[in-house]
């Protein structure tokens, strides 16, 4: 059987309370890189070839089922309802076990950053023969972590720190914490797991020892440290926030992005920016962006659920919000925002404009100041502005409204009612011009402030 042939299931651990994050949110559902740490892990083991997933949470966490519901409703969810080892918390999912697998993935929600290609490779020595496979790093310091114990090249366990004898703990080479069970062997071997150990709980890394025990070949794996990192506190999130930032920007680059300042830009896991695009400095992509090829995003933008066309220039601080779309060579420019509205080819919104639920035609120009009336306090209202379209300066377009193909709004205007092709539209006061006023005011307000009038 071919490794790509090997039905896996993946068993992601999302059971800790995580009360060092301070926060009312469980810890698995903060964010990374705009997607929670669950969501991560459940994306990487999928593309690592997992074609079942059993999600274990703990009591009261509902917010966690619902996510996966909402993410992967084919997932199985199981509640470990006593925190007694992540042994137990495995076999919490019992009857995912039961229904069988080529292998078995033991992956954790809080270490977000591992990358598919990773679990592939801690799969990959279950399709060789091995009965276990363990992650293991090299740890800058050790303190904290289990100790991958050795004889030789082989695997003999895995000593948690507290556990371990001095020699152990001078051990560099750690746990990672995930691993990977031989389907046929997986609930022998975690049956066989007992608790006589300093906490009194259940170690999935008794396995290890276990499987040696019986003669099993039990493989070690690899990872750098930084791609292993767990999720406790805000600081350690920070810290996972900075190490995935990093890894995106490279990638955006290699793809042939210009990053000005790269560790200014703050991208989002499904940043997608086509060749030749730039982005200057100080930039923010949150979910859902794609820049197509050659487009522009100028210093100070904020970007989210939108389109950017090839060629386009966007900002300096524009915002494109959800349902933006822009059509090839379009301009948004600075302090600019646009919200579930398409900007045709060559439309041109420069500056201090706010276009929302609208249709742009192509080549239209919006004078700076232009808005879109959209919302009366209960619905939205569509605008529509036509081809070749001018929009005057300081003009309000009260929806739902129709500005028609190469029609001239006048700047100032209100335009409440629907513009034909061609036509020019006015919605201003008459100016009255009063020759001498101004001096007259002058004199007139000295006087009063001469004799102590207000």
């Amino acid at each position: 059987m071919t490794e790509s042939s090997r039905s896996c299931l993946a068993i992601v651990l999302a059971a800790g309370e995580g009360t060092r994050m301070r926060s009312a949110r469980p810890k698995v559902l903060h964010e990374v890189a705009g997607r929670t740490m669950l969501e991560h892990v459940l994306d990487a083991v999928t593309r690592a070839g997992a074609d079942r997933l059993a999600v274990v949470v703990g009591p009261d966490h509902g917010a966690i089922a619902d996510l996966v519901a909402a993410r992967a409703p084919h997932a199985q969810v199981f509640v470990q309802e006593v925190r007694r080892g992540t042994a137990h918390a495995v076999l919490c999912a019992r009857a995912a076990l039961e229904a069988g697998a080529d292998d078995v993935i033991v992956a954790y929600a809080d270490t977000p950053l591992v990358e598919p290609d990773t679990f592939a490779r801690l799969r990959a020595p279950l399709a060789a023969g091995a009965a276990v496979s363990v992650l293991g790093f090299e740890a800058a310091d050790p303190t904290g972590y289990g100790r991958l114990v050795r004889a030789g090249e082989a695997l003999v366990a895995i000593r948690e720190e507290k556990d371990a004898s001095p020699q152990e703990r001078a051990i560099g080479l750690c746990n990672a914490g995930l691993m990977a069970l031989s389907g046929a062997r997986a609930l022998a071997l975690l049956d066989a797991v007992g608790c006589d150990n300093a906490k009194g709980e259940f170690y999935l890394t008794d396995a290890v020892e276990i499987a040696h025990g019986r003669g099993l070949p039990v493989a070690i794996v690899t990872a750098p440290e930084e791609e292993v990192q767990g999720v406790n506190d805000r600081v350690q999130l920070a810290r996972a926030e900075r190490t995935v930032q990093a890894r995106l920007r490279r990638r955006a680059m290699a793809g042939g992005a210009t990053l000005v300042d790269p560790d200014s830009v703050t991208l989002s896991h499904d940043t997608v920016l086509g060749r030749d695009v730039v982005v200057e400095p100080s930039c923010v992509f949150r979910p859902g962006v794609v820049v197509e090829e050659g487009a522009t995003i100028h210093a100070f933008s904020y970007l989210e659920g939108c389109r950017v066309g090839p060629r386009t220039s966007v900002g300096p601080y524009a915002r494109l919000r959800p349902g933006a779309d822009l059509a090839a060579g379009a301009k948004v420019g600075n302090f600019v925002e646009v919200k579930n509205a398409r900007v045709g080819e060559g439309a041109k919104i420069p500056h201090l404009s706010y276009v929302g639920d609208a249709e742009i035609g192509a080549r239209a120009n919006l004078g700076a100041g232009t808005i879109t009336c959209n919302y009366d306090g209960f619905l939205k209202y569509r605008t529509s502005v036509g081809e070749g379209a001018f929009v005057g300066s300081n003009s309000a377009l009260v929806a739902p409204v129709r500005i028609g193909a190469g029609a001239y709004v006048g700047s100032g205007s209100v335009v409440t009612q629907d513009v034909p092709d061609d036509a020019l539209a006015l919605g201003r006061g008459r100016q009255a011009v009063k020759e001498g006023w101004a001096s007259r005011f002058r004199a007139q307000q000295s006087e009063r402030k001469k004799s102590g009038g207000g």
